[in-house]
Parts: C-alpha cells; structure tokens; sequence
C-alpha cells in the first residue's frame, strides 16, 4: 500500500506535458490574433468614419453660404480626432497579430466607405444605374466580408515577440537579405522607368507605393511591438534597432504618401483603391512571411484556405471600387463658346500683331 501511495504521490507531482504546454501557447496566440484583429478593423471603420465625416463637412460648406473655413468647424475637428484615433488602434493592431493578418484587414476601410457613401453622404443615383452600381457593390461587400472571415480564421498563428534580440535576428537572416537585395532592384527599375523614361502607367506607380508599403508595415510592426513589451515593463527603447525601425518607418511612409498624391493626380481614387490595395496586400504579406516567418510551421490546408480569402477580399474590393461614381472634373464657370464674339476677335488681333515682335514675352503670346 505504502509503494502504490508514493507512486500515486509521484504522479500527482510530474510536471504538465509539452502538449498542454503547447495548447495553452496556441490559445494564447489565437487570443492575441484576435485582439489585433479586432483593434485592426476597429481602426479602419473609424478612420473610414472619420474620413466620411469630413468629406460632408466639405460638401455642406460648398451647398451653403457659410463663409467659414473647413478647418474652423467642429464637425471636421471631429474627423480628425477620430482619424487618430483610428489609425492609432490600427498601429496598436501590430504588436498583437501577425502582419499576414492585419494587413489585408485593410479591406474593411473599403467597405465601410461603401456603405457609408451609399446611407450618410446620400450618394444620388437613377433607377437604371442601380443594378450597375449599388447591387454589383453589395455584391463586392458580401465576399470582402467572406474574404475577411477567412483571413481571420486561417491567419498564421505566430507569438514571437517583439525584442530587440529577436528584430535584429531577423534583419540579418539571410532570406530577409536576399528579399531585399531584390526589392531594392526592383525599386530603381521602376523609379528609372518612372522618372526617365515617362513611364505613368498606374501599375508602376503602385508598385512603388507597395514596395514601400511592405517595408512601412514590416517596420511598424517592430515598432508597435517593441513599444506594447517596453509598456508592460520589459523596455526595448534602448536598443538601437528600435530607432533604427522607426526612422525607416517614417522614411517609407513619407515616401509612399508622395508617389500616392502623383497617382491621385492622373488616375481615379476608385483604381487606385482596388489596384492599391490588390498590390499592396500581396507584397506586404509576402514581405512579412520572410522576415517575421509568419506561415512557418502552418499546415497547407491554413495556407491554402487563406490564400483562398485574400483572393476573396480582392475580387470584393474590386467589386466595390469599379461601380464607385467617378468625379467630374473642374468646369469654369465661362466657356470660350459663351464669350461675345467681339473679345475672340480682339484677342485673335493681339495675337497677330505682338507674335512677330520680340520685345513680347512668351507667356505673353500663350495666355492670348
């Protein structure tokens, strides 16, 4: 009796095995994803809300007499604060979950600003434009939230966390070094054939936005993380690749903001939206499978059924992006056929009789 007691006794005191240490990591990680998660599309609908609101704050100083300047009204003061505070969970949404995961959550900015175009700014529109528009977004909206779904519930289990032992040990691994080595190539083709040879076709310029947007997102990840364990008391804020990260952050991000402003200016914000996003997505993923690992040790069928939502979320985008109204260029309030015909005849005069002088100034000659 005295053996079976002790043995009993030593068996009540082995340790837990390396399964349920193992399950007790892997609940622990899909915690921590769904946070991210949920900060991440917390932050996108409210920066979507917040961008929303600001946009009726322009057309109602534009449809009033109100002499006031869109800066001087509460209403855009509230955009901007919600703006911040948006894009402060979506920041925060990086230390939680795996880039592969918060990134392409991304689309949920998308289909709120659809919805919400559609029921606050009241988007005008006719009864045969409607199945062409409205149902084909509805459409892109239900399989960006399928999409979305999938994204969460196959998302890569990864809980590494962000020290500063850990970031430099991924910097310099050699297939972080080999991506990079690529990019940065590819990068100079692209601005070469940008810059030198006119080439303005809006693949190229997105490219370029993403190419810097994977780096952004790789970066902000290290930070964000690095700040949530210096937080909760395990500080990193003395390592030199912390600001080594952040300057590079806010490099790409400046960067980024500037080639998206060119494209703005010669295409329409519904394709840069899905082409954007499209792009964008899939380098960024690609560039955190490398350097954080994100799909190391995932079954196929995880990777595989994410795959699957990704491309989901892109057709939806897509859906979305390519029904939106287009906007109507600049008109001046007078036309050159509404001017009387005696002023065309003088100007013609002017023309003749200075264009043969070189005492006229060029710019002269073209204003007539």
């Amino acid at each position: 009796m005295d053996g079976a007691h002790s043995t009993a006794l030593q068996l009540q005191q082995l340790p837990p095995t390396s399964s349920a240490s193992a399950l007790s990591e892997t609940s622990f990680s899909y915690k921590e994803n769904l946070i991210g998660a949920l900060l991440a599309i917390f932050g996108h609908l409210v920066v979507s809300i917040a961008l929303n609101l600001q946009k009726y704050c322009h057309i109602r100083l534009a449809g009033s007499k109100d002499p006031r300047a869109y800066f001087k009204t509460k209403t855009w003061w509230l955009g901007l604060f919600l703006m911040l505070l948006g894009e402060l969970g979506v920041f925060a949404s990086y230390a939680f979950a795996p880039l592969s995961l918060i990134v392409p959550l991304s689309a949920v900015s998308v289909i709120a600003s659809a919805i919400i175009g559609i029921i606050f700014i009241k988007e005008k529109w006719k009864p045969k434009d409607f199945l062409r528009r409205y149902v084909l977004s509805f459409v892109g909206c239900g399989l960006a939230v399928v999409g979305t779904y999938l994204l969460v519930t196959f998302a890569p289990n990864s809980h590494e966390k962000m020290t500063g032992e850990n970031v430099t040990k991924h910097l310099v691994s050699w297939p972080f070094l080999l991506y990079m080595l690529v990019e940065i190539i590819l990068f100079c083709l692209l601005l070469y054939f940008y810059k030198e040879k006119n080439a303005n076709n809006i693949v190229v310029i997105l490219l370029l936005v993403a190419l810097l947007g994977s780096m952004t997102v790789v970066t902000v990840k290290a930070v964000a993380g690095m700040l949530v364990l210096s937080i909760q008391g395990n500080l990193q804020l003395d390592y030199p690749i912390f600001y080594v990260m952040f300057v590079c952050m806010v490099a790409t991000a400046v960067y980024q903001a500037a080639f998206l402003s060119q494209a703005s200016q010669m295409y329409d914000s519904s394709l840069i939206a899905s082409v954007g996003y499209i792009l964008s997505t899939t380098i960024a993923i690609t560039a955190g499978a490398i350097f954080y690992l994100d799909f190391i040790g995932e079954d196929v069928l995880h990777i595989c059924m994410f795959a699957l939502g990704c491309l989901i979320a892109f057709l939806g985008v897509f859906l979305i992006t390519r029904n939106r109204k287009k906007a109507i260029p600049f008109e001046p309030y007078i036309s050159m056929d509404a001017m009387p015909d005696s002023y065309l005849h003088n100007r013609q005069l002017l023309f003749k009789r200075y264009s043969n002088s070189r005492n006229v100034p060029r710019h002269y000659l073209e204003s007539l």
